[in-house]
């Protein structure tokens, strides 16, 4: 990416921020209804401090930071910069304001602006690819906003909507099979663009005939596994999901709302969306669910997840590219098919563990941090989601969340 492409794309994206957070109440900016979630101030915040700490320290001599503090309160987990401010403690800090988080994001802004203007910046190519991924890494905030912020006002029982608009009711068919005869073949990021780290080495791996489904499961179809009794029966389940099921008095989907009535006379299927509550679309996919919920699921439908091997050669054979979020369109997945399910609507769980492919190695310094070092019992979602943005919506990202994780908008795909 030339200096010139760069200086636009910092901009958008941090003006980007900015306007997704436009429906935000002020008291929404500190809303942490979980540990997992964070509140949308502290995204704004993080996303700043990524710049400051990565680029603006180590390459401007003459940089200040507004506050030394900063570097605590909004370091996430990189250990290497120092103290993090504890994790389920973001939503208590009501202090700095959101005027002076904004005033941190302008400060930051200018010095950025400054530098990628700098005859530095062009002389160095390591300012350019940092800079390159404080975009990437602003634009998975953007994400994680939208799933955060619908996590926290779901807890409110208003079901209040984070923005207005009523989405489209889906329409589809049966399933139909995708038939894959792969053998070796090669997998990983080896072209041009951005990638993250976990994307390579591109790499060789022997994949066996395989068949996927051309399109999400649905609502409906989720619906007659949770009426077949699927959260009571423990053959489905690995033994770590049927105890976080027993644990968690899992029942349905997150953000899956069923009330009133007498037994099913009656009876309303709801579900919360980012435009408040809404009767559930049963062609929509099914949205929210856990990997051990999607595993259980396969089980009870006679199939299985794939895996990301299987996932990835899918998109080469189909020719999937990506494609994903430009603008600000509702925010709530509808269902499609053939290789147009690839991306758009949710993340797919695998049945693959996130681990480094062969020869990964990590960055040098703190920045390294980034993606190896949660390479451990976490599993990986591939495609993409109504809220992911279309630079981060490639056939080869590789998502990763813990199999418990359903917060996030993770949908299923079969294969057999």
């Amino acid at each position: 990416m030339s200096i010139e492409v760069l200086r636009e794309e910092f901009a958008q994206t941090r003006a980007r921020s900015i306007a997704d957070c436009a429906p935000l109440e002020l008291e929404d900016y500190t809303l942490q209804a979980a540990v997992f979630a964070s509140p949308p101030k502290w995204h704004l915040a993080h996303t700043t401090w990524f710049f400051e700490t990565f680029l603006l320290k180590p390459f401007v001599a003459n940089y200040k930071t507004p506050n030394t503090q900063y570097e605590v309160l909004f370091n996430s987990y990189y250990n290497g910069i120092g103290q993090q401010h504890p994790r389920d403690r973001r939503g208590l800090l009501s202090r700095p304001g959101l005027a002076t988080v904004l005033d941190y994001r302008r400060h930051v802004d200018e010095a950025m602006a400054q530098l990628l203007e700098s005859e530095l910046a062009v002389q160095n190519t390591a300012i350019g690819a940092r800079c390159h991924l404080g975009i990437e890494h602003e634009r998975q905030h953007q994400e994680l906003l939208f799933t955060d912020i619908k996590y926290s006002l779901a807890a409110n029982p208003l079901y209040p909507a984070f923005r207005s608009g009523i989405p489209e009711r889906s329409s589809v068919g049966p399933v139909q099979w995708l038939t894959f005869d792969p053998g070796l073949i090669e997998i990983g990021h080896g072209g041009q663009g951005f990638s993250f780290d976990n994307e390579h080495p591109r790499h060789a791996v022997f994949v066996q005939p395989f068949e996927i489904a051309d399109r999400l499961v649905t609502n409906g179809e989720y619906q007659a596994f949770v009426d077949d009794g699927g959260y009571q029966r423990p053959e489905l389940w690995l033994a770590d999901g049927w105890a976080t099921v027993q644990d968690q008095a899992w029942k349905g989907p997150l953000h899956w709302v069923d009330r009133g009535g007498d037994g099913d006379r009656g009876r309303e299927h709801l579900e919360f969306t980012l435009h408040g509550l809404i009767p559930r679309d049963e062609a929509s996919p099914v949205c929210h669910v856990s990997g051990y919920e999607a595993d259980a699921f396969a089980r009870w439908a006679g199939a299985r997840l794939p895996t990301e091997s299987e996932w990835e050669w899918m998109c080469q054979e189909t020719g999937e590219q990506s494609s994903g979020r430009d603008s600000s369109d509702l925010l709530h997945p509808r269902s499609s098919v053939g290789c147009g399910a690839c991306f758009g609507a949710c993340w797919q769980w695998t049945q693959s563990a996130y681990g480094p492919y062969p020869g990964f190695r990590p960055s040098d310094g703190a920045i390294g941090e980034y993606n190896g070092k949660f390479m451990s019992n976490q599993w990986v979602l591939r495609g993409g989601s109504c809220v992911t943005w279309s630079s981060q919506a490639r056939p080869t990202y590789r998502n990763f969340f813990y199999p418990q994780d359903r917060w996030q908008f993770s949908g299923i795909r079969l294969a057999r």
